[in-house]
């Protein structure tokens, strides 16, 4: 059995996914972060079941790519029950889509979550009352704290068993008679080509989806000239496009069944999280908080990482030292064990770590408390300046954590040179890796505001790049439409949760290659090679102004962000790199590493989402565009510090 869930955007269905599944999707307050579907197998009550996480859509007429993924999934009839989704606070909006998925025939349950949030807002919810009326089961639920999510699956699985179907939504009379009207003079046989409903088919026609208009053309040509003439009748007789009629009538349905089933109290005092959006997103007071979260951001995490770094290093110079008795400081054995094992295991442990561990958390608590959306919020009208589309700030937030998900994520914009341009751009936002770099280089020698400057530096560069953009193509970008989530008190499991499904792909993936990359740079130092290999690449760091043995570190970088890194300690042959190199060389080198070559999974997915041609396109130019910044720090540090 399969069983899709599916809702409006920041509904809660990941959540109740991933209480079925375990940890498969990633869970946020953050609209537009499930941007493919995932699946996963579930034994319930000795029946194994497949689940899948569709991501948020508002309407079946599909908009962005992540939308039409949902609406294709679903269309293709895979799912043996659909579970809709519904935020209670917002159940008269939220019932518009039910409506649509009521007219797929399929076996559908509808999921009441956050009951608790629709109870804060006044807002009681007579759940039977609500099955009765849309011939349904519905199951209420608080899905963040795991409160009817068992009753909830049980009833998909009965649905499922059963294949009893949904009732047909009736619209208002004229409407009606237009769509009897259309199905009869309209070969039947289109529903069963296209394996459509066919009432499904004749109301999305009349609405004029994209989609299945260019398939009707396709297909039969002379059907199509009748769809418009039916089409021209339902606007003249309401005088709005057919489209609106038909979304209008659904709205009102949903309206209607809202004031029966729902009692909204009388209105409290404006509580906290009215006050606080009032100056969050305030024109002015916005930024001034803005700039204070992530100046504190900023503090905990270094100085958290700073502490915790020359406690743990101190240990790993300790073990050195002995080994360095033990096997003698020039055997094979030192050079494995010593350097190379010690190196690749501390330099997760002590460098890496310190820091990735309080951003991933506090990126978490940022984002699950409602904040970062706000932050879109602020972020639109600097996007739209730049020309871009104010649903790009979605990508480039995501960034901050993996540049994987950012590009994804750039298939909710519509217009296929928005994501191209939006991919690239994405990609030169500094990941969790590179922030590890960024704090224990910049923010670790030079202090924290000098990591700051480095961000704000980025966003600059990204802004000019961007600017650049819409000269070479030009286009309108409209601005963001985006839904705003209610504040809300973080739950350490969410945040925990989110915070280790980052950190697990450091510890799983990237800590054996650090381990590996560190033995391999210690036999390349014993045998004499890594000279080789420096001296290869000693045009780009004598440009740069670096010392040679860097070479081989921007070579790991590109398989792994945290390597270079660790191979610089390694390198270099100490943790104490600013006692080797110069603060404006490890400026150099930060700014370098921030904007060269994607990592080796970024490649891949940047040629998944804009092609191989457009991956090229980004390594070269991420490679010049790092040549250049790089020689313009080197100028800058050297003046800075003469």
């Amino acid at each position: 059995m399969v069983i899709a869930f599916i809702g409006q955007p920041n509904c809660g269905k990941s959540t109740i996914y991933n209480y079925f599944s375990g940890y498969k999707a990633m869970v946020s307050n953050f609209p537009g972060t499930t941007v493919k579907y995932i699946q996963s197998r579930v034994v319930f009550e000795g029946e194994e079941v497949t689940c899948v996480d569709l991501p948020g859509v508002y309407s079946l007429t599909s908009g962005d790519a992540a939308e039409l993924e949902s609406r294709n999934y679903l269309l293709a009839g895979k799912a043996d029950v659909i579970v809709n989704v519904i935020d209670a606070s917002l159940l008269g909006r939220s019932l518009e889509l039910t409506l649509e998925l009521m007219s797929l025939e399929r076996p559908l349950v509808v999921a009441l979550n956050m009951m608790d949030e629709a109870e804060r807002k006044g807002i009681r919810i007579e759940a039977e009352r609500l099955s009765e009326l849309l011939k349904v089961p519905v199951g209420p639920c608080i899905a963040s704290q795991g409160k009817g999510l068992t009753s909830l699956l049980r009833m998909a699985m009965d649905m499922g068993r059963t294949q009893v179907r949904p009732a047909m939504v009736v619209f208002s009379r004229d409407v009606e008679e237009e769509i009897a009207e259309l199905s009869d003079r309209l070969d039947f046989g289109l529903a069963g080509q296209l394996r459509l409903p066919w009432r499904f088919l004749v109301v999305k026609l009349l609405e004029d989806d994209p989609y299945l208009i260019a398939e009707v053309e396709r297909r039969s040509p002379e059907d199509l000239m009748l769809v418009k003439n039916h089409q021209r009748i339902l606007a003249q007789s309401h005088g709005r496009p057919p489209e609106v009629v038909i979304s209008s009538e659904r709205h009102a349905l949903a309206v209607n069944l809202f004031e029966e089933v729902a009692k909204v109290l009388p209105a409290e005092k404006r509580g906290w999280r009215e006050r606080m959006d009032r100056v969050t997103t305030h024109r002015i007071w916005g930024y001034v908080v803005l700039l204070v979260v992530l100046g504190l951001f900023f503090q905990v995490v270094f100085r958290l990482g700073q502490h915790t770094e020359n406690y743990l290093m101190s240990y790993l110079e300790v073990i050195q030292k002995q080994s360095q008795l033990w096997w003698g400081g020039d055997s094979l054995g030192y050079y494995l064990v010593g350097e190379g094992l010690l190196m690749g295991i501390f330099g997760g442990v002590g460098i890496v770590l310190p820091y990735l561990v309080p951003f991933l958390l506090g990126l978490a608590l940022l984002e699950d408390s409602g904040y970062l959306p706000r932050v879109a919020f602020l972020m639109d009208n600097f996007m739209h300046r730049l020309g871009l589309h104010g649903k790009a700030i979605i990508p480039f937030i995501l960034g901050y954590g993996c540049s994987v998900p950012a590009v994804m994520a750039s298939r909710i914009l519509e217009s296929p040179q928005d994501r191209w341009v939006v991919s690239l751009l994405a990609v030169l936002v500094p990941c969790s890796a590179r922030s590890v770099i960024i704090f224990a280089l910049v923010a670790y020698v030079l202090g924290p505001y000098y990591a700051i400057g480095v961000y704000i530096f980025n966003l600059l560069v990204i802004a000019l790049l961007g600017r650049l953009s819409t000269w070479v193509w030009r286009e309108v970008s409209p601005g963001l439409l985006m839904e705003i989530p209610e504040y809300r008190w973080p739950t350490w499991r969410n945040v925990v949760q989110r915070s280790w499904y980052s950190l697990k792909e450091f510890i799983v993936v990237a800590w054996p290659i650090l381990i590996i990359g560190s033995l391999v740079l210690s036999l390349l130092k014993y045998f004499g090679f890594d000279g080789v290999v420096n001296e290869g690449l000693r045009p780009l760091t004598g440009l740069l102004g670096l010392p040679a043995a860097v070479g081989t570190t921007l070579i790991f970088g590109i398989m792994r962000k945290e390597l270079s890194l660790v191979m610089l300690s390694e390198a270099l042959g100490t943790t104490q790199l600013h006692t080797v190199m110069s603060s404006a060389q490890l400026l150099t080198f930060t700014i370098f590493v921030m904007f060269y070559i994607p990592c080796a999974s970024t490649i891949a997915a940047l040629s998944r989402e804009v092609g191989w041609r457009g991956a090229a396109a980004a390594v070269v130019g991420s490679l010049a565009l790092a040549l250049v910044l790089g020689l313009l720090a080197r100028v800058v540090g050297g003046i800075w510090w003469p």
